[in-house]
């Protein structure tokens, strides 16, 4: 792979963002990554001519790549294709994986950035990068969104928690997820995961100790 380029535009503490790095490393691709700050998209979207303003965007030896709707894995099928021989998305697991992903990605994820988000906003001292990106949020989530989710972070947790049970009981009889190898539905827990637990803000739950081992396990796994 001598002379080429790879780069990943992202936020370092984005729970889609951390799966595509964390693949790139186990399939041993050296990049670079290049840091979009999350309340001034203007690189992303000037990059993409326009098309797109979210993370991750993979640029591969001048090709771009991203996701092109919703509920696309479009960046992590590229790094599959062109990387991982197929490792992450193998034939086998695909019903399987079209049943974990959505679950991952609507439901758990769905709770966690929410006990994320307020430390992640109390950590922005500019006032104007800081209100830009609670507006943000708020045009989505609707208004106060953020004080709320700080009030109710026992309820989300508890909730996340409930989520994340069958996942480590799956992990108690099984090294990944679907098998003695990882999938791309390991590196998206492991994303969501290592989003909920950025800078110790949160830990996992004692009662998953699982979880726990299996991360330190995809973070250090190699092809």
């Amino acid at each position: 792979m001598g002379g080429m380029s790879v780069t990943v535009y992202q936020m370092a503490h984005s729970p889609f963002c951390i799966p595509i790095t964390t693949a790139l490393g186990a399939c041993g691709v050296a990049h670079e990554t290049r840091e979009v700050p999350n309340w001034d998209r203007s690189e992303v979207i000037k990059l993409t001519g326009g098309a797109y303003y979210q993370v991750p965007v993979l640029e591969h030896d001048g090709r771009l790549v991203f996701e092109t709707a919703p509920d696309s894995q479009e960046v992590a099928r590229y790094v599959d294709r062109t990387f991982a021989a197929g490792r992450l998305f193998p034939a086998a697991a695909e019903g399987l994986q079209m049943l974990l992903v959505p679950h991952l990605e609507d439901e758990v994820e769905a709770r966690t950035f929410k006990l994320v988000d307020p430390r992640y906003v109390d950590g922005i001292s500019d006032l104007v990068d800081r209100t830009m990106l609670i507006r943000h949020k708020e045009r989505r989530f609707g208004r106060g969104c953020i004080e709320q989710w700080r009030r109710d972070a026992g309820a989300i947790r508890a909730e996340a928690d409930r989520l994340l049970q069958p996942y480590e009981l799956t992990l108690q009889h099984s090294p990944f997820l679907l098998g003695a190898e990882p999938v791309y539905a390991d590196f998206l827990l492991y994303g969501i995961l290592a989003n909920l637990t950025w800078n110790g803000w949160n830990t996992l739950s004692p009662a998953q100790p699982q979880l726990q081992r299996w991360m330190e396990s995809v973070r250090a796994w190699r092809w």
